[in-house]
Parts: structure tokens; C-alpha cells; sequence
């Protein structure tokens, strides 16, 4: 598994949750904020997505198009509307319909209509992994004119399972959704320029962190020193040591003990493997030295956090 596909993989919580959102001018959908990440697909028509006032003042509205990707990092209250001055409400359970492949809300008035995929990843954001806590706080991604052609198919293939459900439709637009993230992930590192990328999006495209990035995450057991992933590298120990830090932001060490806990939380939340087994995984030689280096992370031991993470599903 790439690097990309486990760091978000280690902080899914749930599957996502998306409702079809249908609005004729004039409209305004007002969303309060969501546990996780939020995103919005614009189907067809226009529409402007409004940041709220005291949860993101710094932020600018954003126009939408047809196509159009929006990925809300921290899940933060926002608007959509057809302008920017039309008066939103919050839906109510009676506006929300349900249907197959997904449920729907329609609102507004009589004028021109926009459609929206509308939703929200569910993602642990107590422990975020520092690709997606360096993240922007929106994402926009027009799709039209030839641009992220990868993305744009999905879209596409989205909107045609949305308009016209078929047999099979409600497994595989469930799919495309669960996708879609990986994809915008992809398209906004994609649009980094390399002259001007830092952190994370420098660091999965750098020749001497990036090998060093996937040997820990290929195998979180082994026994790794700072030495070893340099030789990897190319670069003398305190040339790597840096350069990872600058990039990573934070030492090759407490990187690979972090993931190696990410690892042991998500064997813990999604297997019945005993704690043996997990600590072998994870680069520790015994049961009792996991336990005190799981505790130390999560405040928990290990079967604790197993019985609280099985509770809360």
C-alpha cells in the first residue's frame, strides 16, 4: 500500500456519509460542522460556496462550476448557495429524502437549478497523520478544460450513476465516493509546483526522504536507525537527519515510532490479532515493551483502546 493510500487509511474511522443536494435560484443551504473532512462535487449548474464568519474569517468565497471538487479539511460550517447574499437555512431531517443510490434535498425557489454531491469523510482528526494536517483548509479543484483528468472521470462517472441509477448502482456509487478522496488528494499534490512545494508534498516527491518514507511505512518492524534509512538516502546521517526533518517536520525516529503506533491502533481497531502479534508487527520485541509505548502514545493500553475503539463502532 502507498504512502498516500495508508495515511488516510490509518485515520478512517467510518464510511462516508453523502446526500444529493438539488437547489433552484433562489438558495442557500447553510452546514454546520461535520467530525471529520468535507466535500462537495458540483454535478451541473453554479454555485458559491461561503465560508462562515466565526469559524473561518480569512477565508474568501469561492465560485463553482460545473465540475468542481471541493475538499474541506477540518470539516468547518460553511454555505452553499447560488449567491453569496442569499439567505441559507439549515435542512431539517423532513428535507432530506430518501433514495438509491443516495438521499436527496431540494430547496429554493423557481430559477436556474445546480446540483451537488454533498458529504463528508469520516476522519480521526485527534490524531491526524501530518500529510492531511498539512493540508490547505479548502481545497478547490476545477476539473473542466482538460485539467486532472483522473478526478474528472470520476466525476463524471458519479454524475452519470446519480442521474440515471441502474442495477448495480448503489454499489458502485458507495465505491466512486470512497475513491473520490484519494483522487482530490492526488490532484492537489499533482498541482504543486516542485519549486515551490514544502512539507508533505515536497517530501513524497524528494529522492532521499520519499525512499526512506516508504521503507518504514513497507515495514514498520523493522529495526531501523537513522543510519540505515540515510543509506537508503544517499546522505551522510545528519544530511538526512535534516533534510527528513525540514520535510517530514519531524526527526526519521519519531516519525517511525508514530507510524508504527498508527499501525498498532488501526491492527487493534480492524483485527482480533493478540497483542503478541500486533507488537511483532509493529517493530517491538515484546508485549510489555508495545503496551508501555502504546500507553505512552494513546493514554490507554492496548486492550483498553481495542474495547473503547469496538464500543464506538
Amino acid at each position: 500500500m502507498d504512502i498516500l493510500t495508508e495515511a488516510l487509511a490509518s485515520m478512517r474511522t467510518g464510511h462516508p456519509a453523502s446526500v444529493r443536494t438539488n437547489g433552484r435560484a433562489p438558495w442557500g443551504l447553510r452546514l454546520p460542522p461535520v467530525v471529520g473532512a468535507g466535500f462537495h462535487v458540483v454535478l451541473y449548474g453554479i454555485c458559491w460556496l461561503v465560508p462562515l464568519e466565526d469559524s473561518a474569517p480569512h477565508l474568501e468565497p469561492i465560485a463553482l462550476g460545473p465540475g468542481d471538487v471541493v475538499f474541506l479539511r477540518d470539516g468547518r460550517g460553511h454555505i452553499l448557495a447560488d449567491h453569496p447574499s442569499s439567505p441559507a437555512v439549515v435542512p431539517t431531517a423532513e428535507q432530506v429524502r430518501e433514495g438509491s443510490p443516495i438521499g436527496s434535498v431540494t430547496l429554493g425557489g423557481d430559477g436556474p437549478e445546480t446540483s451537488l454531491l454533498c458529504g463528508n469523510y469520516h476522519l480521526d482528526q485527534g490524531r491526524p497523520h501530518p500529510l492531511v494536517r498539512q493540508l490547505p483548509e479548502v481545497i478547490h479543484l476545477p476539473t473542466r478544460n482538460g485539467r486532472h483528468p483522473e478526478l474528472s472521470a470520476a466525476v463524471q462517472l458519479l454524475g452519470a450513476e446519480l442521474e440515471n441509477p441502474r442495477i448495480g448502482s448503489d454499489g458502485i456509487v458507495p465505491t466512486l465516493i470512497d475513491s473520490l478522496l484519494l483522487y482530490i488528494l492526488r490532484a492537489w499534490l499533482d498541482d504543486q509546483p516542485a519549486s515551490a512545494a514544502h512539507g508533505w508534498a515536497a517530501a513524497l516527491g524528494d529522492s532521499a526522504v520519499a525512499p526512506a518514507l516508504s521503507a518504514i511505512h513497507d515495514d514498520p518492524s523493522a529495526t531501523w536507525t537513522v543510519e540505515a534509512l540515510a543509506g537508503r538516502a544517499g546522505l551522510s546521517r545528519a544530511a538526512f537527519a535534516r533534510r527528513f526533518a525540514a520535510l517530514v517536520g519531524e526527526p526519521p525516529m519519531a516519525y517511525l515510532t508514530r507510524w508504527r503506533m498508527t499501525t498498532a491502533a488501526r491492527l487493534l481497531r480492524e483485527s482480533d490479532a493478540p497483542l503478541t502479534t500486533v507488537a511483532a508487527r509493529t517493530g517491538y520485541g515484546s508485549e510489555f515493551a508495545f503496551a508501555k509505548a502504546f500507553k505512552r502514545e494513546y493514554g490507554l493500553a492496548p486492550g483498553g483502546y481495542r474495547r473503547q475503539a469496538r464500543a464506538a463502532a
